[in-house]
This record gives C-alpha cells, sequence and structure tokens, in this order.
C-alpha cells in the first residue's frame, strides 16, 4: 500500500504545478518577490512607503455552486475569474487597489490538464485585476470530493491609504447612484438557478433566441472584475462616497450596506437594461419579482454612489474603463435601506 493506491498522486501534483506556471507567469507584478513552488509568497510593499496611512484591505470567497454547471458542460477555464472577481471587488469596493491573489482547489482527484484549466482563469482574473497571482494549494482529497468534482476558493489583499477608503459615511440625501453593468448573473444564486433549470447537458447545450446562446454558456459566463472601472473613478478625481458589491443577497441586503443611518436608496427598475437571463430564470421559476432583486443582480454588479454634480463624470470615467453604467436612483432622507421602484 502506498499513498498513491490510497487516492493521492503526488505525480499528478508536480505536473500541475508545471501547467499552470505558464499562466501564472502572466500575472507577475515587480513587487513579487518569489517563485512560485515556494513555501509562501513574498511581496514587497516599498512602494507605498509614502501613503500617509497605507492600509490593507483583504476578501476572500469562492465560486459557490456554479461550479456543479463547470462540471456538467466540462468547462473549467472561466470559473477562475469568478474566483478572482469576487475577491478583488469587495477590495475595490472599499477603495483598495488588488496587489496579490491566492487560490485553493480541492478535489477529488488531481487531473492536471484540469487544474491547469482552472488555474488559467485565476490568472486571467488576476490579469484583469491587476494583481499577481502568488502562491495556492491544490489539495487531492478522494472520499472527500467525487473524482471528477472540485471546489475552488481565494484570497486576496489590497492597499489604500487610509484616506481614501470608501466607507459610505459622508453619503447624504441629494446624492446620486451609479450602476455598473454586470454580465450576467455572476457567481450568486446558483442553487435557485440548479433548482429552476433541469441541470442536465442537454438542458444547458438548449440555444435560447432571447439570450442568443445556449443557456449553459449563458450561465457560465464569468463575473466582471470592476478594479479597473473604480480605478478610472479615482483617477478622474471623482469622490466615491460609497460603493456596493451586489453579490448574494441582491439589492435588498448588499446596498444598504454602504448607507449611514437616516437615507434610504431609491433604485428606478426601468432606467437601465436588466439582462434577457434574468427574465428567464423568472418566467421560468415563477418567482417574484421582489425575490428576483433579493437574490441576483439583475444587470447591475456595482452600484456607487457620488455626489449628484459628480454623476456625469462618473458615467464617462467608468465608460472609459470600458464598463457600461447608468444613473439608476437617488439617495433620500429615510429608514435606512432600499426602495426599488
Amino acid at each position: 500500500m502506498d499513498y498513491k493506491n490510497a487516492g493521492v498522486d503526488i505525480e499528478a501534483g508536480y505536473r500541475s504545478v508545471e501547467l499552470m506556471k505558464e499562466h501564472i507567469a502572466k500575472t507577475m507584478r515587480q513587487e513579487v518577490l518569489t517563485n512560485i513552488g515556494g513555501f509562501s509568497g513574498a511581496f514587497s510593499m516599498s512602494a507605498w512607503k509614502d501613503m500617509e496611512k497605507p492600509t490593507l484591505v483583504s476578501g476572500t470567497d469562492g465560486v459557490g455552486t456554479k461550479l456543479k454547471l463547470a462540471f456538467l458542460m466540462d468547462k473549467h477555464d472561466t470559473v477562475g475569474i469568478d474566483c478572482v472577481a469576487m475577491c478583488v471587488n469587495d477590495i475595490a469596493c472599499a477603495g483598495g487597489e488588488p496587489l496579490f491573489f491566492l487560490d485553493y482547489i480541492a478535489c477529488g482527484k488531481n487531473y492536471p490538464e484540469k487544474i491547469a484549466a482552472i488555474v488559467s482563469g485565476v490568472a486571467e482574473g488576476c490579469i484583469q485585476a491587476g494583481a499577481a497571482l502568488i502562491g495556492g494549494e491544490t489539495a487531492e482529497m478522494p472520499g472527500f470530493y467525487p473524482l471528477d468534482e472540485y471546489d475552488l476558493a481565494g484570497f486576496a489583499v489590497g492597499v489604500v491609504d487610509e484616506k481614501n477608503l470608501i466607507t459610505g459615511a459622508d453619503i447624504q440625501a441629494g446624492d446620486t447612484l451609479i450602476g455598473i453593468a454586470s454580465s450576467g448573473v455572476h457567481s450568486n444564486g446558483f442553487s435557485l438557478v440548479r433548482k429552476v433549470f433541469e441541470m442536465t447537458q442537454e438542458s444547458l447545450r438548449t440555444y435560447y433566441d432571447e439570450l442568443g446562446t445556449t443557456l449553459g454558456d449563458a450561465l457560465l459566463k464569468p463575473t466582471k472584475i470592476y478594479v479597473k472601472a473604480l480605478r478610472s473613478v479615482k483617477e478622474a478625481n471623482i469622490t466615491v462616497k460609497g460603493c456596493s458589491h451586489i453579490t448574494g443577497g441582491g439589492f435588498y441586503e448588499n446596498i444598504p450596506r454602504m448607507l449611514p443611518e437616516g437615507t434610504r436608496a431609491v433604485i428606478q427598475k426601468d432606467a437601465y437594461p436588466i439582462p434577457p437571463i434574468f427574465r428567464l430564470i423568472q418566467k421560468n421559476g415563477q418567482i417574484e419579482e421582489n425575490m428576483m432583486y433579493n437574490t441576483y443582480n439583475m444587470g447591475l454588479g456595482m452600484v456607487l454612489t457620488v455626489a449628484k454634480e459628480d454623476a456625469g463624470r462618473t458615467l464617462d470615467a467608468i465608460q472609459a474603463a470600458g464598463e457600461m453604467a447608468y444613473i439608476v436612483g437617488t439617495v433620500e432622507k429615510g429608514d435606512k435601506g432600499v426602495t426599488v421602484c
């Protein structure tokens, strides 16, 4: 008896590392001080020594049950983008610049080519965020995960000068709400999606005219990364008073998280186009509209609060970064919360 007969293939682990190195190399920043394969990753902070109060911000998350679709479609090169996005968007939401990322893959069996495909997506997400992929872990866990399944999670660290932290403390009635378009469902609400649609290869390969693609491709579309858009707003010398990353819990849980007491966000649901995937989910699942806004991003992956006079310049800055943005509402006095009307 040996470790391989017990279900853990150390040689496959070595091959996985070799295959992923070319993807990881594309994410490197000059501050990275270590090579892949060490016990830890080192990152120099000397470039930020002139900040008044350099402050680290961090985020950690996973992809969730969206992975079940990747298993069924045998497509593993985009879920890594989702993993990075869920972490770095939270950092950007606080005003931070993502610096580096680490991933964790746990699998029933290490198939090196599949692991490399997953990491290629992680690397692409890091490239989009400007973060270095400086380390990670691939754990082969036979008997814990099915042989053809895995879980994927990550952790990111960023930096911001304390004075530039986005806290929401200065939000007041009369401020404008700016929504940045999502790419679709992103990485939340898939437990409900999997109840609405039959989770088979045939179902996921079904083409829908209203989607312009197959159901599976529409659902597996990776989460938008908003780091460049937020950086563009900052470089335009616009103060973002508050920022909400619309993840699990949709509008009703996430938007109030940026608001101070005594203020209420009022969102005009007709102020921007809602992607057809959400209409299809609602129709097929016979889901009440309130529940849709309480579960999904409904086409807005990020909502910013800016002064009314900065609204136009904010739209211009976001669009200059390649994203679509809309004025979607205002802040009013009232009980802390959100009204969608």
